[in-house]
């Protein structure tokens, strides 16, 4: 029965990708049946307006026609996307243009330094270009792009579902904002020790977690982020409470005194040079001894034993050092802000870093850089839309996840070949 009834599944959407008329007709019917449906359950919203002053009803029946055209062209472009996903689930491995031309400038040394270089002048160019607002706004997706970064180390490659990450971002923010506040510790000290700071917690944060997996490691997880947040603001003679730090330090550049708009420019490049070296870092941890190790804890843990892999310090050093990266981008956020306060730091960041990793491709770097720019540069771009900017945020998302569930760069699997001497030649 489940036979007949795939094969019917894959006729409809042959002949309805093939413009036949059965499929168009059923695919038609089911938009139409949306469409009314839709119309009485909005027909009390969008029609009527009573006005309870002048004691009168005004029917605004034009609005059943946008309802009914938007409702139907929508259900039947839904189903379309639907049908091509169906017919091309056979091919899922294969590449889009965009990866294949990415793919393309990675291998060919010609594209990759043109590519490298075209990017480079982006960047030097960026803030001389756009305003400070927008260079501002390009900073913030730098910082998420790092945190991004690291938290595909914990998630994308080790298949560790970290929900308190926001943890380790705040308590390097809190230890630049604090040890500034005290003891005037510049942003070029602090940068390290936030680093420092972070694999420690990191550490912490394993030790418990090692034989939790899945569900429960997120629940623990999340549980340590709250703590983390609870503690920053319950602690008022340490951490001013939610009041907050002010007045913190923008980094020096060799003692000179810059304006804002010149320490704007000088942390944008900052930031620039923090995710390359973020990029670099990740990249040589993927294609190394600890990436193999990760990667095979993420498939199989029990596997991952069977061949001597330690699943303890294997796991430990995915949270140490995924925990660095988020401790030098709390420090670089504190500069950037010059005040912090515990609201900052909420479960609402670990959400929003996540859903970069997840929309952008688990285990990409090229997918998380993608990811943060399409989930901070993209609100942003649509504040012209007012009250409905989430709702169209909202939307991209869950058609990113409909229609590219395996994010929109997906991370490659390395495939080896082993060519077979001639030795025919040899012996002639």
């Amino acid at each position: 029965m489940s036979n007949a009834n795939n094969t019917m599944n894959q006729n409809y959407v042959r002949n309805f990708l093939a413009a036949g008329c059965d499929g168009y007709a059923q695919a038609v019917r089911k938009s139409l049946l949306a469409a009314l449906w839709f119309i009485f359950l909005t027909f009390p919203i969008m029609v009527i307006r009573v006005n309870t002053i002048e004691h009168t009803v005004v029917w605004h029946w034009q609005r059943i026609g946008y309802v009914a055209a938007a409702v139907f062209f929508g259900s039947f472009v839904w189903r379309w996307l639907l049908a091509r996903k169906e017919l091309k689930k056979d091919d899922s491995r294969k590449e889009t243009p965009f990866e294949a031309l990415l793919t393309q400038m990675q291998s060919h040394p010609v594209f990759k330094l043109a590519a490298l270089g075209v990017l480079a002048l982006a960047a030097v160019a960026f803030p001389l270009v756009f305003n400070l607002y927008q260079t501002n706004i390009m900073i913030t997706c730098l910082i998420y792009i790092v945190l991004g970064l690291g938290l595909n180390i914990v998630v994308g490659l080790a298949g560790l579902l970290d929900l308190g990450y926001v943890a380790f971002y705040a308590v390097g923010a809190y230890a630049y904002a604090l040890c500034n506040m005290h003891w005037h510790l510049g942003f070029w000290y602090m940068l390290p020790v936030g680093a420092v700071l972070g694999a420690v917690l990191g550490l912490l944060l394993g030790f418990p977690v090692l034989r939790l997996k899945g569900d429960y490691l997120a629940i623990v997880t999340l549980g340590f982020g709250e703590i983390i947040r609870l503690i920053l603001e319950n602690w008022g003679d340490v951490t001013m409470g939610p009041s907050g730090i002010s007045s913190i330090a923008r980094p020096g550049l060799f003692g000179l005194e810059l304006n804002v708009e010149g320490s704007t420019l000088y942390m944008f490049y900052i930031m620039v040079g923090l995710m390359v070296l973020t990029i670099f870092c990740v990249n040589r941890l993927q294609n190394s001894r600890i990436g193999r190790a990760w990667l095979a804890l993420r498939e199989d843990e029990i596997a991952c034993q069977a061949m001597g892999i330690d699943k303890m310090k294997t796991k430990l050093m995915a949270f140490a050092l995924g925990a660095t990266w988020a401790g030098m981008a709390g420090v670089v956020f504190a500069a950037k802000t010059t005040f912090i306060n515990p609201a900052s730091f909420t479960f609402w960041e670990s959400a929003i870093i996540l859903s970069i990793v997840v929309i952008g491709g688990m285990g990409s770097i090229r997918g998380v850089i993608a990811g943060a720019v399409i989930l901070i540069l993209v609100p942003e771009y649509l504040r012209e839309f007012a009250q409905f900017r989430m709702l169209l945020f909202g939307s991209i998302m869950v058609l990113v996840m409909v229609f590219r569930p395996q994010g929109l760069i997906s991370a490659k699997r390395k495939i080896y070949q082993y060519k077979v001497a001639d030795t025919g030649a040899a012996h002639e």
